[in-house]
């Protein structure tokens, strides 16, 4: 992509996802994802019903009688983008491709964090780190990460989303809300990694497909191409036989996904290329508020 079209499309995408931000997410995304940690405060004299794990024994020693911590919550929060950018994420048939909607999405919950004055991190990840941008605030931070979402080429087709998971835990020292935009297409197991980052931080999946890959269309003779292994082959779609077998796999592999999701407890939204994705994110900013 050329200098002056990257420009003009970080513009593009810096009105739209800023007005989404500002205008539409406001509330919800700080209610959806206020500060969880609790920073001290001050301390008090002990009173009856408090914690006793609470109390401060060195101001107890000092004063003769018991005092305990005060705990606020910490409205400040870490935001870290966790972005698929294997080969598969280059497909669309219909209005856009999965990768352009995976970056307009994390640029709108990047202006969404910088408004609510949090830091924001980005991990690339195809089936290794491609790149990792450490957390930090202000606009400048936003368009690079944006620049870097429009023109970042992988090193690899490949995807290892137990690895991204896995490298978050180890980077992000403390408590932060991460999101794992992704279409998930993939072979390896990563219910076990999600369930232990979960258990640190707060991590929300959004997978974007397309719909062709639930439905094959009938037209006949198709040419098959997988976009990370560049394996051809060709299909013929006028089978409903294969059009069933096809939609089927598709249903399994969502259920499989789901039960990864529902049993390391993250919270999850599915959006196709011609969905409103606004809509979507709303509906889970509202399950979480």
């Amino acid at each position: 992509m050329e200098t002056s079209e990257i420009i003009k499309k970080v513009r593009q995408i810096e009105i739209k996802a800023r007005g989404l931000s500002s205008n539409i997410f406001a509330g919800q995304y700080h209610t959806a994802f206020k500060g969880r940690g609790m920073a001290f405060s001050e301390v008090r004299e002990y009173q009856y019903g408090d914690d006793v794990r609470d109390i401060d024994w060195n101001v107890t020693a000092r004063f003769n009688k018991p005092y305990v911590k005060v705990f606020e919550e910490e409205r400040e929060l870490t935001v870290m983008l966790l972005i698929d950018v294997s080969g598969s994420l280059d497909f669309g048939t219909r209005h856009q491709m999965k990768r352009d909607m995976v970056t307009e999405i994390a640029a709108t919950l990047a202006f969404s964090a910088i408004q609510n004055n949090d830091k924001i991190g980005v991990v690339f990840f195809s089936d290794k780190i491609e790149k990792y941008i450490p957390p930090k605030k202000g606009r400048k931070h936003i368009l690079y990460i944006i620049r870097e979402l429009l023109d970042f080429h992988p090193d690899s087709r490949m995807t290892n989303i137990a690895l991204a998971v896995e490298f978050l835990t180890g980077v992000a020292k403390r408590r932060c809300t991460a999101f794992l935009l992704s279409d998930f297409y993939t072979q390896d197991q990563f219910r076990q990694q999600l369930t232990i980052a979960n258990r640190k931080h707060d991590v929300v999946a959004i997978q974007v497909y397309d719909k062709r890959a639930a439905e094959l269309p009938n037209v006949g003779l198709m040419r098959v191409v997988d976009a990370e292994t560049g394996i051809e082959q060709y299909v013929d779609t006028s089978s409903r036989k294969l059009r069933e077998s096809y939609h089927k796999t598709w249903l399994l592999r969502q259920s499989d996904l789901n039960e990864t999701f529902a049993k390391s407890n993250v919270d999850h939204v599915s959006i196709a290329t011609d969905e409103d994705y606004v809509k979507s994110l709303l509906v889970l900013f509202k399950q979480r508020g």
